[in-house]
């Protein structure tokens, strides 16, 4: 990597962990056999907009161990800027073992993160950090699970990435068992999101965070709060977005793709995610931009592994070429 070279336009930020998948369907105590690969919602989002011909910059520390080198390597091969990526000798890098998908059912996943290097990250990690070359900032609600210090480190992001007039992303991707208390948890994550320009939850986390039931209501309290646009993840179903973006206040839902093949489902929300900000950056209309958001969701969910799918520019255009006019 030249760090000599411009500063991303785009930040990221959070733990990246080296993924072992089974090679074989069944329990994870009978396989013999794994795949090695990347795993993080966080760089799932910034491999997907890195693929798309975004400048990203990525910040995280990773253990001074073989998995963190192979990190690195991975991500920089991937077109990510890791230049506020730094090695941690005290601490080890994260590691996720996953099940084989099977028959489009949630495969079973073993983290082995606590204490990381990553979870050691704070403030004092961003000092280097550019934030006047960044267009946008792409946060979620993992960091803020891990620690305090990761949590600081989010509110340092977010704060910078505001002040210095980037758009701001926001997806919760709720662990619920990272925090102390789900009530902790919903009053984090909720004024986290009342930062962001986009809040991109799922259905069933916007139900949990905000006690509401309807999307409109959901999209309805984080407008309240500050956000200028909601994009609600609806499964098969698509997506219901509600804001104000082009100057104007608007809303609806937009169907999803169907997919006749299910292989697996994880990263399925983080494609979504990288098509809405990639759209909107793109200058698209929330529309556009949600349909884009199903149609890397339906991608992703067709193949093995947590970001294999998401797609190249090239694909992308392809895909979106064939696609009926928005009325």
């Amino acid at each position: 990597m030249n760090t000599n070279a411009s500063p991303p336009e785009i930040l990221a930020f959070g733990e990246a962990m080296a993924l072992f998948v089974a090679e074989t369907t069944g329990a994870l105590a009978d396989v013999e056999c794994f795949r090695r690969g990347i795993a993080g919602a966080d760089t799932n989002v910034a491999i997907g907009l890195a693929r798309l011909g975004f400048r990203v910059g990525w910040l995280s520390r990773v253990g001074l161990d073989g998995f963190g080198t192979y990190l690195r390597q991975a991500l920089e091969s991937e077109g990510l800027d890791c230049r506020y990526m730094r090695q941690d000798p005290d601490h080890a890098t994260g590691l996720v073992f996953k099940e084989r998908a099977e028959g489009g059912a949630d495969p079973k996943v073993a983290y082995f993160r606590r204490g990381s290097a990553a979870s050691h990250l704070m403030p004092a990690d961003a000092a280097q950090v550019d934030f006047v070359a960044a267009r946008h900032l792409h946060a979620t609600g993992i960091p803020p699970a891990l620690s305090d210090s990761c949590r600081e480190l989010t509110w340092h992001m977010l704060d910078q990435a505001h002040a210095h007039g980037a758009s701001l992303s926001f997806d919760p991707n709720l662990r619920p068992s990272l925090w102390p208390s789900e009530n902790a948890m919903r009053e984090t994550l909720n004024a986290m999101a009342a930062k962001a320009d986009w809040v991109l939850p799922g259905l069933a986390e916007g139900r949990l965070l905000t006690g509401l039931d309807t999307p409109r209501d959901i999209a309805a309290f984080y407008l309240e709060r500050g956000a200028r646009a909601v994009f609600l993840k609806l499964g098969p179903e698509g997506a219901y977005y509600r804001g104000v973006l082009g100057g104007r206040e608007a809303e609806a839902t937009v169907p999803g793709f169907p997919v006749t093949h299910v292989v697996d489902t994880v990263g399925a929300g983080d494609g979504f995610a990288v098509g809405v900000i990639s759209a909107l950056l793109d200058g698209l209309s929330p529309q556009a931009a949600a349909r884009r958001g199903n149609l890397i969701g339906a991608e992703a969910v067709q193949v093995q592994g947590d970001m294999e799918g998401l797609p190249s520019r090239t694909r992308l255009t392809e895909l979106e070429r064939n696609l009926p006019d928005l009325p």
